[in-house]
């Protein structure tokens, strides 16, 4: 079993387990809708990574 060492609510950089992608909570993606400074908690439940089209879950804090 996989253990995460803090929930994936939090301000934590996240990475998409899938492509990589880097989720900053300082910087955001507002390319994207998401403003610099959103933590990933306040990051809504259907986002989808605008690289590869995962959903939330699928990311994990670094």
């Amino acid at each position: 079993m996989h253990q995460h060492l803090a929930p994936a609510n939090t301000a934590q950089t996240q990475v998409c387990l899938a492509c990589g992608l880097v989720y900053d909570p300082a910087l955001g993606l507002p390319e994207h809708g998401i403003a610099p400074g959103t933590p990933w908690a306040a990051v809504p439940a259907d986002w989808k990574c605008p690289e590869c089209g995962v959903d939330k879950n699928d990311f994990e804090a670094m």
